[in-house]
Formats: structure tokens, C-alpha cells, sequence
């Protein structure tokens, strides 16, 4: 199959240059997004075209991938007024890269089945930067003969394209990176907050251990940032408390125990009491850094 006419809808921080990198590859866009200034701005930046709706942005699409907030920005987009289901065609392939819930991928996945209609959970990991660039990572759940249809359009903003597994095993991957990422910021926070009290040349003790066994993405590309105290490189706490929720009601649901990444969600929501909503991630480091 060969695949021209696509949709993207939410053009976040994230969705707004992955849409960019669609349409500077080759496949025509059509863009919708709930503030239509943005889309608009889209358009003029990119070319392609705008709806006014997430049905009309989606009628002629092979594929329609969304990124929005959470489980209830996926139904009203899917099903609200003027819905991509409202006029979904057979053959359509629906590719959600929202964080959400594996149980609302499920749902979708089952539904859409009925229809003809495919659909993917494709979580990305890579923030801001991986979008921008075009070298995100994608986790995606779904059957692999929809996989293998819109791999080649994922990379034109993905670096690391992988089926997981069925339907939801996008999602309960993302999870496990949300916790790995938990775990890694707070310990890094604490060890960049250590460095400074200990007066050492920290930009000579990172060119060293970057290279060791305490190398993380999160190291490389924010322990410059965390050193001069500036948090607004990333993903916000608000988001990472989301998501995180979403990890503990997936935890309750598989037995799971998660002690570290609940002692780290009690700072980020410390974080939030002291007006941190909208910094980074790496912003648990004014918790330890006094």
C-alpha cells in the first residue's frame, strides 16, 4: 500500500513538527487542531492544508495519526461533534501517539474492528528535541499488517519504530519509560545538587561518567540546564504527573509495585505546590538544590 494522503490532529509542541516532517517528506497533510490560529500558522509554515474539524481534516486520509492530551481528549476527537468516526472509511488506519491509557487503546482497537477500521497505540518517547529533529521513539501496539503500512510513514519523524505487541502494548511501554525516566531524574538531581556542594568542576566530572555506566539521555542533554538551574527545556511536570497516574492505575490492575516512582511523584507534586506546573521534568532538582 501506498500512502499519500495522511491527517494530523493536535498540533502541540510535540504534534506541530512531527506534522511538519510528514509533509516535508512527501505525503500530503491535512491538520486540525482545537486552536485554529495554530493550524492555520502550520499551513503557512509547511504548506498542506487545514480542517476545521477532526472529521474534516480526516475524509481523505489513508492514515490518521493524533497527538493529544489524555484518554478524554482521544474520545471527544474520535467520537465529540464532527468526529473522525463520523465518516470513517474501510481501510482507514488510525495511529494515536497521546499517552493514555492501555485500556482506552483496547476499547478503540475493538471497536474499530467492527468497522474495518484500524488502530494503533504508538506512544513516542524523545521530547521536544526528538520531534523537532525527527528522531523519536515509537512503542506501538496494534497487528502487524497495520504496522507495517505506516512504519515507513512513522520514520519520518521516528528513529526507533517497534511493535510491541497487540493492541494496549504500546501504552503499558510507555509506562515502563515514564518509570524508568522517574527513577533516572531523581537520582541525577541528586547527584548534580551533590557535585555543586562538593565544589567540583562538574562539567569535567560529566565528561567523564557520560561515558561510563551512569550514562542516560537524561545526563546528556540536561545536566548542563540542571547545573545552571534552568527548567524550561522539556517535558512539563504537569504532563509527567499524568502520565505517571497512569502508571499506578495500570499498576493496581497487574499487581505491579512501584515504591520509587511513588516516592518521585510525591516531589513532582511538591514541585507543582511551589508553582512548577509548566517546568521540566529535571526541575526536581530545586528539591534537593538549596
Amino acid at each position: 500500500m501506498s500512502v499519500k494522503n495522511v491527517s494530523f490532529i493536535g498540533l502541540g509542541v510535540m504534534g506541530y513538527p512531527m506534522a511538519g516532517h510528514l509533509q516535508k517528506n512527501g505525503y500530503n497533510v491535512t491538520v486540525f487542531n482545537r486552536t485554529e490560529s495554530k493550524a492555520k500558522k502550520w499551513v503557512e509554515e509547511y504548506g498542506g492544508q487545514m480542517g476545521k474539524t477532526p472529521n474534516e481534516a480526516s475524509l481523505n486520509a489513508e492514515i490518521v495519526f493524533m497527538c493529544v492530551g489524555r484518554d478524554e481528549d482521544i474520545i471527544e476527537v474520535m467520537e465529540g461533534d464532527n468526529g473522525i468516526l463520523s465518516s470513517a472509511k474501510k481501510g482507514l488506519i488510525i495511529v494515536d501517539h497521546t499517552t493514555a491509557s492501555a485500556e482506552i487503546a483496547r476499547t478503540y482497537f475493538a471497536k474499530l474492528k467492527k468497522r474495518n477500521v484500524a488502530f494503533l497505540d504508538a506512544p513516542i518517547s524523545g521530547g521536544q528535541a526528538g520531534a523537532e529533529n525527527g528522531t523519536l521513539s515509537i512503542m506501538i501496539g496494534g497487528q502487524e499488517n497495520d504496522f507495517e503500512v505506516v512504519k515507513p510513514v512513522l520514520q519520518s519523524y521516528g528513529k526507533a519504530i517497534e511493535l510491541i505487541g497487540p493492541s494496549g502494548s504500546g501504552q503499558i511501554a510507555k509506562m515502563i519509560n515514564q518509570i524508568c525516566i522517574a527513577g533516572l531524574v531523581q537520582g541525577l538531581s541528586e547527584a548534580m545538587a551533590f557535585g555543586k556542594k562538593s565544589k567540583v568542576d562538574m562539567e569535567k566530572v560529566l565528561s567523564v561518567i557520560s561515558k561510563g555506566a551512569a550514562q542516560s539521555w537524561q545526563m546528556e542533554n540536561r545536566y548542563r540546564t540542571m547545573i545552571d538551574g534552568k527548567f524550561d527545556y522539556g517535558f512539563a511536570v504537569d504532563w509527567m504527573r499524568k502520565d505517571l497516574s497512569i502508571c499506578f492505575n495500570e499498576a493496581k490492575k497487574n499487581g505491579a509495585s512501584l515504591p520509587i516512582t511513588e516516592i518521585v511523584d510525591k516531589y513532582y507534586e511538591q514541585v507543582q505546590k511551589n508553582g512548577g506546573n509548566r517546568l521540566d521534568t529535571s526541575s526536581l532538582m530545586t528539591l534537593v538544590d538549596k
